[in-house]
């Protein structure tokens, strides 16, 4: 009992750990937006993503079989590479809170697509954490925004299709990667596309001119850097334990809470705080509750149940 307890505050700690980084990292997107073009942004940061892990792939690429290579290369195109793209082509033209806050579909399209095509097996409680952490997320984009939910759609569209690419990848490494550990997942995933990536952004984009003659070049790169090692990199290899300790709703319920931290962020910026946020917040965390409960928690739950029958 104490090592599944100590087992769940770890992923709870994992948790709110992804929430501080990831929620962070949409103002780093539109920040380097201000120096590099979206392709260019989506690119470098796998590319420094990927040289920065490079040393720990040489000891790792060898451990692995042909076939998980293969599915490494999946993840890591599905799960990296185009999203890390569409992120950066959206927020060209929605507010990087929006874009944030849209990301917390992520954990409902990780439930459909585990049902339908990976055999994912969960609870009706769990199904009904992940719609109440929806509602909870959508409460937010609707009274954090001007204008409640009207948007570009054409540029939200990106961040949804983004979403459907991390749900997809969750479910395959949970699937087809769980013999690997955490880090050889993330630092071989970025190794098989960050070649790709650096080749196609040195011959086929003016980025080398930017960085040799545009002073203001080195800033973004910076911003860029920030994004890469610590929101990309070291935060994959926890997301991707959490991935392997949890369940892959549980672990994509992490964009639940993403919102948050953006609102956060605007608050700090000089936005007004609502009261409202309060209340949106507290039933994101019950959803994220009923997202991760296990079966004693439905057997606790039925007891109170049955109590106040007898009464």
């Amino acid at each position: 009992m104490i090592e599944k307890s100590t087992q769940g505050l770890h992923s709870w700690l994992i948790l709110f750990t992804l929430v501080l980084v990831w929620g962070s990292s949409f103002i780093l997107i539109k920040k380097s937006l201000l120096y590099f073009s979206a392709l260019e942004v989506g690119l470098l940061r796998i590319i420094i993503t990927f040289i920065f892990l490079f040393p720990m792939a040489l000891k790792k690429i060898r451990k692995v079989s042909r076939r998980q290579k293969y599915h490494l290369l999946i993840s890591g195109v599905v799960g990296s590479l185009i999203p890390s793209c569409l992120f950066a082509f959206a927020q060209s033209g929605i507010d990087s809170s929006l874009a944030g806050s849209l990301n917390s579909l992520t954990p409902l399209f990780t439930l459909l697509l585990g049902l339908m095509f990976f055999s994912l097996r969960t609870r009706w409680y769990n199904i009904i954490g992940v719609f109440i952490g929806l509602v909870g997320a959508l409460g937010l984009i609707y009274v954090s925004g001007s204008s409640g939910f009207a948007f570009n759609f054409r540029y939200a569209f990106l961040v949804i299709l983004a979403t459907i690419c991390y749900a997809f990848n969750v479910n395959f490494i949970k699937t087809f990667l769980k013999n690997l550990d955490s880090i050889t997942i993330t630092v071989l995933t970025f190794y098989f596309i960050g070649f790709p990536a650096l080749l196609f952004l040195l011959f086929f984009s003016d980025i080398a001119d930017k960085l040799l003659h545009q002073k203001a070049a080195w800033t973004g790169m910076g911003y860029l850097s920030i994004l890469s090692i610590v929101g990309t990199g070291l935060a994959l290899i926890i997301f991707n334990k959490l991935i392997k300790v949890t369940t892959p709703v549980f672990a994509s319920s992490v964009t639940y809470l993403i919102p948050v931290v953006a609102i956060l962020w605007g608050i700090v910026d000089g936005e007004v705080f609502k009261p409202a946020y309060a209340l949106w917040f507290l039933l994101i965390l019950f959803g994220v509750f009923l997202v991760n409960a296990k079966p004693h928690h439905r057997m606790n739950i039925s007891s109170v149940v049955l109590f106040w029958k007898k009464k």
